[in-house]
């Protein structure tokens, strides 16, 4: 029988700028990627967060961004690896500290946004995030792009690493992510993301943009907590895959 994990971003909310019921996905989801502080939320709101997660049994990822609030880290940032190295570095050591004072741990690490995506490609700063994790928790599972460049480096580095699929994000014939910046990138129809879900779970495959098939290898699925009806395709995502006799587990408990 198929397992599958799933996750979403959470924590982001700031009483100016609320992105996510937090509450309701944590109903819905089996892992929760919480904000460090640096492209969203406040040290309050991810206190939160991370206090409902423990209550409710969900694992608990810390999910660090470039140090770009106002872009909510969704833009490439070029900074040397010393810095991002030391950046992410405090990142994780702030959501654990956080994460222990509510009586819970942090299993796994998933980079956010803009710099997900470049470390998939990018190797001088996958280097630098790996090295961090290393550094600061090598405990933790790292969790990232299926076929991304940083998930293999965690790999070889000796981390634990698994590779995730994004229900809401179309993809490339590549296996890459289409841009936010190309229509379509984002998908927001629930039974649509669903059967995609569902056949990934089942034949670890995607349908690409442009109607061909890209093989993803994932433990997990996200959806993000910021997209337009994700309560919904996250709930339609989860029923439908236990229709389908595929059970739900955290990937990295």
């Amino acid at each position: 029988m198929a397992t599958i994990d799933l996750n979403s971003d959470l924590g982001e909310n700031t009483p100016d700028r609320i992105v996510s019921d937090d509450a309701a996905m944590l109903d819905i989801v089996t892992s929760a990627n919480v904000s460090c502080g640096f492209h969203a939320g406040n040290p309050e709101g991810i206190r939160t967060t991370l206090a409902a997660a423990v209550d409710r049994g969900v694992t608990i990822g810390a999910h660090p961004g470039y140090d770009d609030y106002e872009n909510f880290g969704r833009t490439k940032v070029d900074i040397d690896p010393a810095t991002l190295q030391a950046q992410v570095e405090y990142q994780l050591g702030a959501l654990l500290g956080l994460t222990a004072a509510v009586g819970g741990t942090v299993s796994y690490v998933k980079p956010h946004g803009a710099l997900y995506n470049t470390i998939a490609r990018d190797e001088t700063q996958a280097k630098a995030v790996v090295a961090a994790v290393r550094a600061v928790a090598p405990n933790l599972v790292f969790l990232g792009l299926s076929g991304g460049l940083a998930t293999e480096l965690a790999a070889r580095s000796g981390l634990t690493a698994a590779s995730e699929a994004f229900a809401d994000r179309a993809y490339q014939p590549d296996g890459q992510l289409v841009s936010r910046t190309e229509e379509g990138s984002v998908l927001h129809d629930p039974e649509q993301v669903a059967a995609r879900m569902v056949r990934l779970a089942q034949d670890g495959v995607v349908e690409a943009i442009d109607g061909s098939e890209v093989k993803v290898d994932a433990q997990s699925i996200c959806v993000h907590g910021d997209s337009d009806g994700a309560i919904a395709m996250a709930a339609q995502t989860r029923r439908a895959l236990e229709a389908a006799g595929i059970t739900i587990s955290p990937f990295a408990a």
